[in-house]
């Protein structure tokens, strides 16, 4: 009879029956290439059971192969690995009895993690992190120990140790601070990457929970009891003194390859006696804290699981259609813990389908109840965090509820809670760094879809129904407020605020802007609150947008924008502001949307409104919204009385910012029309008019006018084959257009300019310029157009190849 086979050869036999590489194997065992080949080798013949465990289910073993599989393990077990190792898997707390002389002896190699998750998915990057620093202590390893001096030797020699080993030249032990809110699973990744890798050191695996969410966390000088007990040191040699013990844990921890898991930390101030200085181990830190104090470490902070790592988990748990587990991963927020909770509920109730699961969690008023399996509670984990505050942070995280949009700064939990915005900041710190909060960059903050959920059953539980909608009211007030001051910025007659508020100091036309923009998550909603008994604000707001809205037409809302506005105007009686409303609702629907008989509906209809309350303002500009609707329809003949009666209009009442927009329209009807000469005339007569000095308007309108009419001139020219004049013109455009912010107007410009270079055969600035309108389109999120140019780009002919 034959010997058995050993290990590595009988999992090199399977591995190639099954038509896998070694890279295959490692990728669908989760196993590294380095532990598989050492195995296959015989370099590694005492393989963990959890290792072997997780090689069999990658590989397509019946039951008799996978139980040879596990015997020939076991029996390179009862044989001993190299150098004549033993691994024992007792856990890290048993004491382990030293030589009085406390000489390490190899014979047993502490293994004390916990159970780990058999069905663990995902984390593929974090895993790689950590597998790559801990191969760089095993490369110090190495290198430290061929640096050995004599006078280590002779010390190792005159001691007798068996192993010749010596404080070596190792640096720095790596740690790694792994940190995320509730649920994430930080432990679960600690314990897989301990698990894979296990057998790089050899000098065992520790693990010592740091109970960082109990009432009172774990005591340094315990730790260190318990580390040094999981590395052979007897009960009667610890040191009775703290400072000691960490000298003496350093000590072996110098000379030792051991990997140390401290989960569940839980300050800086707990962790730092617990790491050693150098050596060639690895030490791993859960904590929901971010532990930004701790020096000299890595971070790895871990986020939601990706929505495919999310159904992954579902179906290993439970099998199941993917299209339902799909939308129980959405409900669950992809969270880990969630998502296992829900699996684990699925397989406690046969009879249940995940659809059924899906209806259940849908409701959000009852997700979070629903979120429980066994002793395990979504709300539960959370509850551990929010105990951790103080009462400011939680009465911030309790308002942070009442935030309608997913993401937002410090200013608006300031509103909430009646503080400044420095306390403010400081609450939203504690708050991430405990994990409730996420702040994805800087300055602004998100919460959890399930962290929400529990933050506003807080807010129910712990406050007044009175004191939540004063602070829901007083938030909307002050978003309306400092929306229409921000939108004022552009109209003309305002400009600056007069008073400036310290949450949102507005100081700038960029920074009224940037925050109309960043913060459309938030003033939209309360202009939608505002509109069911507040409407004389909704009205105000929205006509603080108008003007802005010429620089940010790609939006999408201003159709809504506008129509709650008309409403509120026709709910208030009020004939003239609804008029207005109207036709800034014409001009979103057909420039903003292109819905162009909408928006010729919408200007016809404004136009009666604003004849029947006597308002010659908003009937001018109601021809003009018609004759932009009539454009885009194309009607050029209904395009040119419109705009020639709206142009004589506004020339009739002195609107000096509606002239310019109804004569450049007149003058493309001209244009389409077949008559470039008269429209050519019609746009260099408004050029002189906004060129005088004397012209009067408002400076940033006369700008932005003068902009969008050197661009008519020159397509003027281009219609006319005048390409010299066309490129001049389109490029004195972009600067006036690009100087008001009309960063829609940007790059059809230039795409207007590439193509006049490109008929003057002036080819390196037509493939700039085609560039530049292709950066400008794919910044505001129009695709189409910037695939538009990219065609014209990829016409261009190709450089002369250097000679």
């Amino acid at each position: 009879m034959g010997r058995p086979a050993a290990f590595g050869e009988l999992l090199r036999h399977h591995r190639q029956a099954a038509g896998l590489t070694i890279e295959d194997l490692a990728e669908a065992s989760g196993i590294s290439v380095r532990a598989i080949g050492d195995m296959e080798r015989g370099r590694s013949r005492t393989p963990q059971r959890r290792s072997v465990a997780a090689l069999a289910d990658a590989l397509p073993l019946t039951p008799g192969e996978r139980e040879a599989l596990h015997e020939a393990a076991r029996a390179g077990r009862r044989r001993g690995g190299p150098e004549g190792t033993v691994r024992a898997e007792g856990p890290a707390s048993e004491p382990q009895e030293s030589a009085p002389s406390e000489a390490r002896s190899r014979a047993h190699a502490p293994n004390g993690l916990p159970r780990g998750v058999p069905d663990f998915t995902g984390r593929i990057d974090e895993l790689a992190k950590l597998t790559a620093l801990a191969e760089l202590t095993a490369s110090a390893k190495l290198t430290a120990s061929a640096k050995l001096t004599a006078s280590a030797k002779l010390t190792a020699s005159a001691k007798g140790d068996a192993v010749a080993e010596a404080v070596a030249e190792t640096g720095p032990t790596v740690t790694v601070a792994v940190s995320g809110g509730p649920g994430l699973g930080k432990t679960a990744l600690a314990v897989r990457a301990a698990e894979l890798l296990a057998e790089t050191f050899p000098d065992g695996v520790l693990f010592v929970d740091l109970r960082g969410m109990d009432e009172t966390p774990l005591d340094p000088a315990d730790a260190l009891t318990r580390l040094l007990r999981g590395l052979g040191v007897a009960d009667r040699h610890v040191p009775q003194d703290a400072l000691e013990r960490g000298a003496r844990f350093r000590e072996l921890m110098r000379e030792r390859r051991v990997l140390v898991v401290l989960d569940n930390a839980a300050t800086e101030a707990q962790v730092r006696p617990l790491l050693p200085a150098d050596g060639p181990g690895l030490v791993l830190v859960t904590s929901r804290r971010t532990l930004a104090g701790l020096e000299g470490v890595h971070h790895l902070p871990l986020a939601e699981l990706a929505p495919a790592e999310s159904v992954a988990l579902l179906r290993k748990i439970t099998g199941g259609d993917r299209a339902e587990l799909d939308r129980i991963a959405r409900l669950c927020g992809h969270l880990p813990l969630a998502l296992r909770i829900a699996a684990n509920r699925l397989l406690s109730r046969p009879g249940w389908t995940a659809g059924q699961l899906a209806s259940r969690l849908a409701g959000e008023e009852r997700r979070l109840q629903a979120l429980s399996a066994g002793d395990l509670h979504i709300a539960a984990a959370f509850t551990l965090s929010y105990r951790q505050l103080g009462e400011e942070a939680r009465r911030t995280f309790r308002r942070l509820a009442l935030i309608p949009g997913p993401h937002f700064g410090a200013a608006l939990p300031a509103v909430l809670t009646g503080r400044s915005l420095p306390d403010s900041e400081d609450a939203l710190d504690e708050l991430v760094d405990l994990g409730l909060l996420l702040s994805p960059y800087p300055s602004r903050y998100r919460l959890h879809d399930l962290v929400r959920l529990f933050a506003r059953e807080r807010l129910v539980e712990e406050e007044p129904a009175e004191e939540r909608e004063a602070a829901g009211e007083a938030m909307e007030r002050w978003l309306l407020d400092t929306a229409t001051r921000a939108g004022r910025w552009f109209e003309p007659g305002y400009g600056a605020p007069a008073v400036q508020d310290p949450l949102a100091p507005l100081t700038t036309a960029a920074e009224a802007q940037a925050w109309l923009e960043t913060e459309s998550v938030h003033w939209l909603p309360a202009l939608r609150a505002a509109a069911v008994d507040r409407r004389p604000s909704v009205v105000d707001t929205a006509e603080a947008m108008h003007w802005f809205s010429d620089r940010w037409v790609h939006w999408g809302r201003w159709s809504e924008v506008f129509c709650l506005a008309r409403s509120a105007a026709r709910a208030l009686g009020d004939t003239r502001a609804e008029a207005t409303h109207l036709n800034y609702l014409a001009w979103a629907a057909s420039t903003a949307e292109g819905r162009h008989q909408d928006g010729l509906d919408h200007a016809l209809e404004a136009l009666e409104l604003a004849r029947a309350a006597g308002d010659r303002t908003q009937e001018a500009w109601a021809l003009a919204y018609a004759a932009y609707a009539c454009r885009g329809l194309p009607d050029w003949s209904r395009t040119a009385d419109h705009a020639r009666r709206a142009a004589d209009l506004f020339a009739a009442i002195g609107d000096k910012e509606g002239y310019p927009q109804a004569r450049n329209v007149l003058g493309d009807a001209l244009r389409h029309l077949g008559r470039p000469d008269e429209a050519l005339r019609e746009h260099l007569e408004l050029l002189d008019d906004l060129r005088d000095p004397s012209y009067g308007g408002s400076p940033d309108v006369r700008e932005f006018s003068l902009g969008l009419t050197l661009r008519r001139v020159g397509e003027d020219y281009a219609a006319l084959g005048r390409w010299r004049e066309a490129a001049d013109h389109f490029a004195r455009a972009i600067p006036a257009l690009r100087n008001q912010g009309i960063v829609s107007g940007v790059p059809l410009v230039a795409h207007l300019l590439g193509t006049a270079f490109r008929e003057l055969n002036r080819i390196p600035e037509a493939r700039s310029s085609y560039r530049q309108a292709i950066e400008g389109y794919t910044r505001i999120g129009e695709k189409l157009q910037a695939a538009e140019v990219a065609k014209d780009l990829a016409a261009l002919p190709l450089p002369p190849r250097p000679s």
